[in-house]
């Protein structure tokens, strides 16, 4: 059993949450292979440099072959030369590859265990609902002390609190479905919705009994 903040109807009480279904160790190795893997998967892979086939000038040899006592030199596109081309530069490719999908699994399920483990994991319900409201949003996350690098987490996509929270500064709203390792791991807390808790105790708590 581990303690986190609630926030309900205003006040703030704590709780005994049962994190067992999410872990009971760090597995380092697992983690930072899924983290790389989602790093890599959302580089644009955009980079490019010229060849001396693309770079701009002529193609006129520079003097001589020979009997000048200089070095052989063909073009001005040569690498050798200032402005000239790139010898195997960069080019576009696609950097993404994937993991097994229980490894991405397993990534998630420890990457929320650590944040129940080292108490960066809240509960907090009275989102604004009828309009968007960054005051009312970002003064819940005020109370809970955790305003700074925070992932919201809900069950459905909720425009409103998305709404209310995209101008704020290294804080993310994301759903259930929506999380993955990296996402968890890139802010340092994690506060969920009372449903979002649920899903997430329900969908690991199932695994957990099928591994046993």
């Amino acid at each position: 059993m581990v303690e986190v903040k609630v926030l309900e109807g205003g006040s703030l009480k704590s709780a005994q949450v049962d994190a067992s279904a999410f872990g009971s160790r760090v597995l380092g190795r697992t983690l930072k292979d899924a983290v790389v893997m989602y790093e890599a998967n959302v580089r644009a892979g955009t980079v490019q440099a010229k060849t001396r086939t693309m770079v701009r000038g002529g193609n006129k040899k520079l003097w001589k072959q020979k009997h000048t006592g200089r070095a052989r030199m063909g073009t001005t596109k040569s690498p050798l030369w200032r402005g000239g081309g790139r010898i195997h530069p960069p080019e576009p490719r696609d950097h993404a590859y994937s993991m097994p999908k229980q490894a991405r699994r397993a990534a998630l399920r420890n990457a929320i265990f650590t944040k129940f483990r080292d108490g960066e994991v809240a509960v907090a319900s009275g989102w604004p609902q009828e309009k968007p409201s960054t005051k009312s949003a970002f003064g819940i996350l005020g109370q809970l002390g955790m305003n700074r690098s925070t992932t919201v987490v809900t069950t459905v996509n909720d425009r409103t609190l998305v709404k209310s929270l995209r101008n704020v500064p290294l804080v993310d709203v994301r759903t259930v479905d929506d999380l993955n390792a990296r996402q968890v791991l890139l802010r340092r807390f994690l506060v969920l919705t009372p449903d979002a808790l649920a899903a997430i105790q329900q969908r690991f708590g199932q695994e957990a009994q099928k591994e046993s």
